[in-house]
């Protein structure tokens, strides 16, 4: 049994119950430069699925160990020649609503309040973005982003 499978059957009710509780709406303010990328990090948990409390400590951690993120915007020049602008031969690696994974550190992170409406659908208080170059990203995420754990 590998190490995140047994992880999600020891914790199976720190789950999210929408994808939108994960990446709640907010408004960035940022429209990104050249062959930048803009991203919103999943918010941690605050309660489980059965109502328990998560630690602001436990939360603290998940997020700044959380390498999932959900595209954005790209900038005019992401995925592009940087001297024509024409788009690689491979293509955009990711569009966006791709989810990614992101390099742990590194990029220009803020936090942005949510309104009144979001927070009381999701129950979070503020999103994360993240602006990253486009050759920062790791990869596209092909499974479910909310059941990729955070390693810690």
């Amino acid at each position: 049994m590998t190490e995140i499978t047994s992880i999600r059957k020891s914790r199976p009710d720190l789950g999210y119950s929408s994808i939108d509780q994960a990446f709640p709406e907010a408004d960035p303010g940022l429209v990104p430069f050249g062959s930048r990328i803009l991203v919103q990090k999943r918010s941690p948990r605050e309660v489980t699925k059965g109502g328990i409390i998560v630690p602001h400590d436990t939360q603290d951690t998940e997020f700044w160990n959380t390498q999932v993120a959900k595209v954005i915007t790209l900038g005019p020049g992401a995925f592009k020649n940087r001297d024509t602008l024409n788009v690689w031969p491979e293509g955009e690696w990711c569009e966006a609503g791709s989810y990614v994974r992101v390099p742990k550190y590194g990029g220009d992170t803020w936090f942005v309040e949510v309104s009144d409406e979001v927070r009381a659908q999701t129950g979070a208080d503020k999103a994360c973005f993240v602006l990253f170059n486009d050759l920062d990203l790791i990869g596209q995420i092909t499974c479910d982003p909310l059941e990729v754990v955070a390693y810690l």
